[in-house]
This record gives structure tokens, C-alpha cells and sequence, in this order.
């Protein structure tokens, strides 16, 4: 199931928040439309924000009535009020830079509608060329997926985190397609239950073996010689191979080195960010206590006990034992080897 859909003049969007037991579309109208289903979580992963804030953009083109004169500033104030939505997942900015980009080389048209229409091209481009990627991440990831694996994997990163594929899971999509037996094992993630809510629920729509456990259950899994691999995907990459992703991979990571178990991320290259040097230049966002307080609406905590909810945390270089990409698996050194894949043609 797609997660948006370009209308022309709107954005349709599954309502995330509301899967797995219910179905709702929402329909985006203006950039604000958007800045809001993104920073409530309506619409989630990496590379989805990424496509739906230049979606956003194009709304907000579409909503400017003044003079041609003031429409670059006009658009600076869309852009920002987009790039204020969540902080972590470099895609957002990534599109949003393109957006600006195509903005400019266009500005000379000087007519409004003609400068909307590229900019709604451009946000058509960057959707298309994450579908292409995703399917080039599956079929890269694929040469790494053994016959008869059993695969851990942690959140979301399916089609509902992409605009139709996935990243870690376009692997285990492909893998599975190719005929591999396999079978998944997708960690509850906690406190937004990604997985409980999303992955379990996209890999038995694809009737593709899994079975869902809690967070703290991998660590046995893996001592019981159950997993074979983990696929986890991504919210940045620094230059230096840190990753940045879901709360609870870097646990995954220390465990998955403890047993001697592969630990693969799938991204494609708009995720990796050259500007920082490593994982620690990352911004990390915290969320709202109420997702660790509450579960769909139901306290399971004191409610005046303080908490600390960061969303993301950074799993070092040294655990990773490769990154899949659109153009390919990167090994270490990272340092070296990401610089490559981002200049290859």
C-alpha cells in the first residue's frame, strides 16, 4: 500500500498514527497541511518525509497570490516552516535543498505557473527516483541474504516508509520474491511501536514469515544462534559510517557484534551526509513524554514521573558491517568508501 499519493493539486496520505486497525486517508492541501502530518508522525520514515516536504513545496507554490517579485521570499518561509518538522532525518533537507535548487534555476521564467509546474516536476522526480532506488537497494541487499535466513529487523523501513518500496524491507521484499525461504523477525519498537504497528503489518500483507517481538528479546534470539542477520535502515549517515536511526538499533548493534551476527543498513545515498564527520554532529530529536507515559491512550505509567524520549540514536561505524545503497554495498572504511559511492556516476 502506498503511503501518498500526488493529486496535482493535494497530497492523499495514510494517516500512519491510525495502522494497523484502521485505514485513513487524509488529504494535504497547503505546505501547512503537510508540515503538520509530518511532525505528528502521520507520515514517518527517511526517505517518505523527504518526498512528501517537496510535495509540500509544491503547495506552497500553489498557494502564493502575490506579486513575482516577492515569491523567492515568500518560498523561503515555506521552506523553513518544512525544514522545522523533525530535525534527525537528513532527507527532509536534502529535498527541501533540491526544491530551492530547481526554484532558482527557474526563477527567469517570470511567470508564476510556469515555475510551479518544474517545481512539481522536481518533487515528481525525487519521488520516482526513490522507487527506483529502493528497487536497486533490494537487489543489492539480496546478494547478502542466505537461503533459509532468519532476519531481524527493527521499526519501520517498507513502503510505508518510503514512497513504495523500502529500504530494509525492499531487501527482505526482494529476497523473498527471489524465492529465498525466509523468515523475519520485527522488533515491537518502543515507544512508537513501528514495528508492532507497521512492519508486522506490511510483511503479512505480503505473506512474507514473521513473527513479532519485544525489543529486549533480540539479545536472546541471537544467543539461541536464532538470527542470521540484521537489516535496520536509516535516518543519516555521517561521513564517517555513524548511523543515525530508530532508538534501539545501536543496542541491536552491540548485540549483533556480541554474537558474531551481520549488522547491514539499507539507505539510499540522500540519507548519507558528507557536511558531518561523524555520528556525533547528529541532531537527535526528543519527543513528547506521552509516548512513553501512554499506549494508544492508555497510562501505563505514573503520570508525573519524568521522562527522556529520544527518537533516534547513532550506532558507531565499527558495528556496521556494510551499507546498501542504489549504487551498491559500501564496505569499510567508510570514510573512503562513502566519499566514492556519492561521486560515482
Amino acid at each position: 500500500m502506498k503511503a501518498i499519493q500526488w493529486l496535482g493539486d493535494s497530497l492523499r496520505i495514510l494517516d500512519q498514527t491510525k495502522l494497523p486497525l484502521e485505514i485513513v486517508f487524509r488529504t494535504a492541501r497547503t505546505y501547512e497541511d503537510v508540515a503538520a502530518a509530518i511532525k505528528q508522525m502521520e507520515v514517518r520514515g527517511a526517505p517518505l518525509i523527504g518526498a512528501v516536504a517537496a510535495y509540500g513545496y509544491v503547495l506552497g507554490a500553489r498557494q502564493y497570490q502575490g506579486e513575482l517579485d516577492a515569491f523567492e521570499a515568500y518560498m523561503r518561509e515555506v521552506q523553513e516552516t518544512l525544514l522545522k518538522t523533525r530535525p534527525t532525518a537528513v532527507n527532509l533537507f536534502w529535498a527541501l535543498r533540491r526544491m530551492e535548487d530547481c526554484l532558482r534555476e527557474n526563477k527567469s521564467l517570470e511567470a508564476l505557473e510556469p515555475i510551479q509546474q518544474r517545481l512539481a516536476q522536481e518533487a515528481d522526480k525525487i519521488a520516482e527516483e526513490d522507487v527506483r532506488g529502493n528497487r536497486l537497494i533490494g537487489e543489492y541487499g539480496n546478494e547478502i541474504i542466505p537461503q533459509n535466513a532468519q532476519i531481524l529487523t527493527h521499526c519501520n523501513t517498507g513502503s510505508l516508509a518510503t514512497v513504495e518500496y523500502g529500504t530494509a524491507l525492499g531487501v527482505i521484499r526482494k529476497a523473498y520474491a527471489s524465492g529465498k525461504q525466509i523468515h523475519v523477525f520485527a522488533g515491537e519498537t518502543r515507544p512508537f511501536l513501528q514495528g508492532a504497528r507497521l512492519t508486522a503489518w506490511e510483511l503479512q500483507r505480503d505473506q512474507i514469515p514473521v513473527t513479532l517481538i519485544a525489543d529486549s528479546m533480540a539479545g536472546f534470539l541471537m544467543q539461541q544462534n536464532r538470527i542470521d542477520l540484521v537489516i535496520v535502515g536509516a535516518d543519516r549517515v555521517a561521513a564517517n559510517g555513524d548511523v543515525a536511526n530508530k532508538i534501539g538499533t545501536y543496542a541491536l548493534a552491540v548485540l549483533a557484534q556480541a554474537h558474531g551476527v551481520p549488522f547491514y543498513v539499507a539507505a539510499p545515498t540522500s540519507t548519507i551526509d558528507l557536511k558531518l564527520p561523524s555520528g556525533q554532529e547528529i541532531p537527535i530529536e526528543e519527543r513528547s513524554a506521552k509516548e512513553i507515559l501512554e499506549v494508544f491512550g492508555v497510562p501505563v505509567a505514573p503520570p508525573d514521573i519524568p521522562v527522556y524520549n529520544p527518537a533516534f540514536d547513532v550506532t558507531p561505524a565499527k558495528y556496521i558491517t556494510g551499507i546498501i545503497t542504489e549504487k551498491g554495498i559500501v564496505s569499510p572504511p567508510y570514510a573512503v568508501n562513502l566519499l566514492k559511492v556519492m561521486v560515482r556516476s
